[in-house]
């Protein structure tokens, strides 16, 4: 059974991610988090140091999660394991949004070890996305002059925007498709096939 201690703490959290992803880290006030948990403000600090330790717990955990659905995603052919990655990724944003949401906005007020350890997590998941780019080009599935960082930063762009539009009611596997649709045909008409 969790203890009094623990529970409150992992409320603490929920909570903090809840009006860090609506308020903002800055719009959220120690005793705005102490009177979502019904709790004296005085109280919040038997479990934490300052506000910007749940700052740094929300947002190592959102780089927690979308590293574990990248690596969910099977071994396979390149192409379907790129499809997968985005999937995965808008995946996270759905099941956590107030998590991603922190973990793709707030982070920024993060300062000193904790901001170092979020940038090298979210590096590494940005080198791995790039990884999955460049194997696809390796095996023929994507073409051979494709400017891998721009496709890239429009991967990342379509997952990491995801927090503005996405809401619990969406079909994320619909939503999904589409955009890889988008990634794969582009916008532009093509010639017609005689």
């Amino acid at each position: 059974m969790e203890s009094s201690t623990a529970s409150t703490k992992s409320r603490l959290s929920a909570e903090a991610a809840r009006l860090f992803a609506q308020r903002g880290y800055h719009g959220t006030s120690i005793g705005d988090l102490a009177a979502a948990l019904g709790i004296q403000k005085a109280s919040v600090y038997s479990h934490i140091k300052g506000k910007e330790d749940l700052l740094a717990e929300i947002a190592l955990a959102g780089a927690e999660a979308f590293h574990a659905a990248l690596d969910a995603v099977p071994e396979g052919d390149p192409a379907e394991r790129l499809r997968l990655a985005l999937r995965a990724h808008l995946g996270v944003v759905d099941q956590q949004l107030e998590v991603a949401t922190v973990w793709l906005n707030e982070w920024r007020y993060l300062t000193g070890p904790a901001r170092e350890r979020f940038l090298a997590d979210r590096h590494h998941y940005e080198r791995r996305i790039r990884r999955l780019f460049e194997d696809a080009v390796a095996a023929g599935a994507l073409r051979a002059g494709l400017d891998i960082r721009h496709a890239v930063l429009a991967f990342l762009s379509i997952g990491n925007w995801a927090y503005t539009w996405m809401a619990h009611t969406i079909d994320v596997e619909r939503e999904a498709e589409a955009f890889w649709s988008l990634l794969m045909h582009g916008v532009g008409a093509h010639p017609s096939e005689p």
